[in-house]
């Protein structure tokens, strides 16, 4: 038997690869209500990458996907956070406020599955969004889940998890990684 690397894994599931440069470029936003179609189409893509996902690598603590991440560059992600919460749903979201107070985890990212990096990122943060009837929704999200949030409204701006890593740390190999017992995002 053959085994397959995790990114190799990601990407015959759909999922672009970082060398792409979709991942690299801002995501285009929509204009709702006009749009609304095609951000519900879109979503539904996402839904569904995710489910495929999700079938073949469990996600204790849960997972995210943005639209770039399935060759789309427009602003919408979806994150589904760990246990029975209810997705969440990310359109043309923008972070409007953030904590002082940082916390240092390690992410994993869909788009290179090969390796984990510790990333710093706010432990609150206040995100606008936009829902498809055009109207403005501000959400506040905290630790865990505000880590998957801000992980995805990077790829929408083009921004990978790398770009958020203190200078001099780099990212480990998987491997390395499941032997830190530091394990959360994006990985069991």
């Amino acid at each position: 038997m053959i085994d397959v690397r995790p990114s190799q894994q990601m990407r015959d599931l759909g999922v672009v690869q970082h060398s792409a440069g979709i991942l690299a470029e801002p995501a285009r936003a929509f204009t709702l209500p006009a749009e609304r179609d095609e951000a519900e189409r879109i979503t539904d893509e996402l839904f569904a990458a995710m489910e495929r996902i999700g079938q073949v690598h469990p996600f204790a603590k849960g997972m995210g996907i943005a639209a770039p991440q399935i060759g789309i560059g427009r602003s919408a992600a979806v994150v589904q956070p760990p246990g029975d919460a209810p997705a969440v749903i990310l359109l043309n979201p923008k972070i409007t406020d953030r904590s002082d107070e940082l916390d240092e985890q390690y992410e994993g990212c869909l788009s290179f599955f090969d390796v984990r990096g510790l990333v710093p990122r706010p432990l609150k943060i206040t995100v606008q969004t936009t829902a498809l009837t055009g109207e403005t929704v501000t959400t506040v999200y905290e630790r865990g889940l505000a880590r998957l949030i801000h992980h995805e409204i990077d790829h929408l701006d083009g921004l990978l998890y790398t770009a958020r890593m203190r200078t001099g740390v780099e990212p480990i190999p998987v491997e390395e990684y499941r032997q830190t017992g530091r394990a959360w995002a994006y990985e069991q």
